[in-house]
């Protein structure tokens, strides 16, 4: 089911944060979320998982400097749980040299970071009102770091049309492209588009919900997305702690492992760590 995992599955997808600390734009107590999520507590997480978790990649939660650089201490003093990080991207217009926005400052200092990530689901179709995302690219692909992109099944036409422009670049779209959504048809065409684009991967992650019967929609939406990507451009991603208002670390471990059809030992292995570990640059 998990493949060759003796040195442990890679998570692609957590958030770590500090309300008290820092401002969480989207932070409301109606959420039923800690205010504080910190290493300790994705240790205790994982601990619980049926196979061992051995890195996770945190992604920004929100989209300031001074949590970037937050984030960043706490994985350079605790990793690989967090291990590498991924930053949000919030657009510098007017200053040409700063192609990774927010984050531009931790990248010149030599900060390790894996990739950025685009968080675009309530803006428009097509991405152009992105400032900045062609350069963002070049500057990603220039430097070996990771586009991911946090879209709307609407949008993943616009992340096609991107990675045609970027060859050279990964891309990683979070939650399949599809998040909580039906796998419907326009779906599965926008996923049958990123096909033809190999440096294109998704993960699977933020894909369950608590609704009866919802295995059987994960299951179609993970059929579709190995039989379109293949499984060695998808990745094994949480989403926690956002994932624990659905269910426990360990049952969303299990949930999509059942979800995925049966994979050989190879394949099995690239979803659940060898493909994160490729594109996020994972220690060993």
């Amino acid at each position: 089911m998990f493949g060759t995992t003796a040195r442990g599955v890679v998570d692609s997808h957590v958030h770590l944060w500090d309300t008290s600390a820092m401002r969480v734009s989207w932070f409301r107590d109606d959420l039923g979320l800690p205010a504080r999520v910190g290493p300790e507590d994705l240790a205790g997480a994982v601990a619980t998982s049926p196979v061992p978790v051995r890195a996770a990649v945190a992604v920004q939660a929100a989209d300031t400097e001074g949590e970037a650089r937050w984030l960043a201490r706490e994985a350079a003093a605790h990793g690989p749980l967090p291990g590498p990080v991924v930053l949000q991207y919030d657009a510098r217009p007017g200053d040409d040299a700063a192609w990774a926005g927010m984050a531009q400052p931790l990248v010149d200092e030599g900060v390790p970071v894996a990739g950025v990530r685009l968080a675009a689901p309530g803006g428009a179709a097509d991405l152009s009102d992105v400032a900045g995302l062609d350069a963002l690219c070049d500057g990603l692909a220039a430097t070996g770091r990771v586009l991911e992109a946090l879209v709307r099944p609407d949008q993943l036409p616009a992340v096609a049309a991107l990675a045609r422009r970027h060859p050279g670049l990964d891309v990683v779209v979070c939650h399949l492209g599809l998040g909580t959504a039906d796998p419907d048809g326009p779906w599965r065409d926008a996923l049958r588009d990123l096909k033809a684009h190999p440096r294109v991967h998704a993960k699977l992650s933020g894909i369950h919900t608590t609704a009866p019967g919802d295995d059987a929609r994960v299951a179609a939406a993970a059929r579709v997305a190995v039989d379109l990507l293949g499984p060695d451009r998808l990745l094994f991603g949480s989403d926690w702690p956002m994932s624990a208002r659905v269910a426990p670390y360990a049952e969303v471990v299990e949930r999509t492992a059942r979800a995925l059809p049966p994979l050989g030992d190879t394949a099995a292995q690239a979803v659940w760590a060898a493909t994160a570990v490729r594109l996020y640059g994972v220690d060993g």
